[in-house]
């Protein structure tokens, strides 16, 4: 076990390096930094890495297995109104748990937090209950994502206007390191009591579904709070000189995210020993591997919350701002896009997402290929929120187009890559999001005068939309190579060399 440990945390190393690298580097090129905000920062960095070596070790050992079993165990169930019932509280307490939603909510000071949370987590919730019905009577995951976001945007014309970007905002945020898991595994474990041969394809698109509803309740809450003169304080940055006042921070909000972790767990450990209890799904040494699973994941996300928290925000507050108040400002174009490129791979439900692509493709789909998507989606993601930032441009002029021609592909892609694509489009917008590309947007809306509302917020918006185009030109590609492969009839390929003649042969792809 200590060397599948060291693995993740080797891993997480590689994928943390790059990011860090870019800010030390930004550091010194274009905003100098204190030396005890940077101290704060390669603490964070360090943490991070840890916490996600941990936590996805712990995500495979508990939350995926946990995941499967309860979706096998709920769909098989004779009382569908139960399973469903089962479903819904489910989702409401995984969401209520998801350390992400904490953190916007206390950033949106319109609506009290637990209303927000709470409207929030129902809307997950009964989505959750629509995407297990819609696998078990094999609906079109398009059909619905098209009536669905329709809803959407209908609602949208009627709401407050600075509240459309906390809305989109909330669907990004409820799928994090807790639900994503979760979800993703339980979506294996319906689809799989389906013999037919669709059922792979529907396996996916859980998460997507789980992500619109929160959208569609907090527009309609917003629609009753009418916050039109809400004001959002942006993250004051720690002052911090020496290496024990780096230490101190550190140690002060250690103890907060221990509570709120705690109380995260607590509550799907709770709901976990009750359903074993009723079910007796699991043996013995499986529950043991699950409870080891379950320290994993909480001192994972304890290690990983408190290092973004205490050593990222601040110095994303601090570039964003320092950099859009000189003539230097259109520098934040590209170097977010650096930035995006290479955070999506700090993201611990990403990875989660990805070994699961990997698995459920046969290896078809590798964990790099979908990486490199994400990262590109990301990238564009960010060029896009800096430039409406630094113009103004209203975040519907970006989503409505945006989401109709992901729609659209939804009509001309293999359907395993709607469901795949629309679920990234959740994974990708997690706690660096909320902990560091969120304080950075708020800066560089706070060096050039803007509004906090309506400019800064709609980052995770925009994060949760450029994956579901890029995956799914992906797999415009993929499928046009295949019918290429079906055409030649060359039934002696293997599995590799079949692979190999795909998108997805790293040569292809990278050239």
């Amino acid at each position: 076990m200590n060397k599948i440990l060291k693995e993740k945390i080797m891993e997480a190393f590689s994928s943390v390096l790059p990011i860090t690298a870019i800010v030390l580097i930004a550091s010194v090129i274009l905003v100098p930094m204190p030396a005890g905000t940077i101290l704060e920062f390669m603490g964070g960095a360090a943490l991070l890495i840890i916490g996600m070596g941990f936590f996805t070790l712990g995500a495979d050992m508990a939350m995926m297995p946990m995941g499967e079993g309860i979706g096998i165990q709920l769909t098989r169930s004779s009382n569908i109104v139960i399973a469903l019932l089962v479903s819904f509280v489910m989702g409401f307490i995984i969401t209520i748990a998801e350390p992400d939603l904490q953190v916007l909510a206390r950033q949106v000071p319109a609506v009290p937090s637990t209303t927000l949370i709470v409207t929030v987590a129902g809307g997950v919730g009964f989505f959750l209950v629509l995407a297990v019905l819609r696998t078990l009577l094999k609906i079109p995951l398009s059909a619905l994502l098209i009536v669905f976001y329709l809803a959407v945007f209908i609602v949208s014309y009627f709401a407050p206007g600075n509240f459309i970007p906390v809305a989109f905002d909330s669907g990004g945020v409820t799928t994090g390191p807790m639900t994503v898991p979760f979800i993703l595994a339980m979506g294996v474990g319906v689809a799989s009591i389906r013999s037919d041969r669709n059922s792979q394809n529907d396996s996916f698109g859980l998460v997507s579904l789980c992500s619109v509803g929160p959208i569609i309740t907090v527009l309609l809450m917003g629609m009753f709070f009418n916050p039109q003169g809400a004001t959002v304080e942006p993250h004051v940055v720690p002052h911090v000189e020496t290496s024990r006042d780096v230490v101190e921070s550190f140690a002060l909000q250690l103890p907060h995210y221990t509570r709120e972790v705690l109380f995260a767990m607590g509550a799907i450990v709770v709901f976990f020993i009750v359903f074993q209890i009723i079910s007796r799904r699991y043996k013995k040494h499986q529950i043991g591997r699950i409870a080891v699973g379950f320290v994993y994941t909480f001192i994972g996300l304890v290690m990983f919350l408190t290092g973004v928290n205490v050593g990222f925000i601040p110095v994303g507050q601090f570039l964003g701002s320092e950099i859009a108040a000189t003539p230097l400002k259109w520098i934040l174009v590209p170097l977010s896009m650096v930035i995006g490129y290479f955070i999506v791979s700090a993201e611990p439900a990403v990875h989660v997402l990805n070994k699961q692509v990997e698995d459920i493709s046969s290896g078809a789909i590798t964990q790099k290929v979908m990486n490199r998507g994400l990262a590109i989606g990301m990238a564009i993601a960010l060029a896009i929120t800096m430039v409406r930032i630094l113009t103004g441009i209203h975040l519907m002029w970006f989503l409505i187009p945006g989401y109709a021609f992901a729609l659209i592909l939804t009509f001309f892609v293999p359907k395993i890559f709607t469901g795949i694509a629309f679920d990234s489009g959740g994974v990708c917008s997690g706690p660096m999001t909320s902990t560091f590309l969120l304080p950075l947007a708020m800066g560089a809306t706070e060096g050039t005068g803007g509004d906090l509302m309506t400019d800064a917020f709609g980052i995770v918006a925009m994060v949760a939309m450029t994956p579901l185009i890029i995956i799914q030109l992906l797999g415009l590609v993929y499928g046009h190579k295949m019918k290429g492969v079906e055409k030649a009839e060359i039934p002696s390929l293997s599995p590799e060399e079949l692979r190999a003649v795909t998108l997805f042969d790293e040569v292809s792809f990278n050239g």
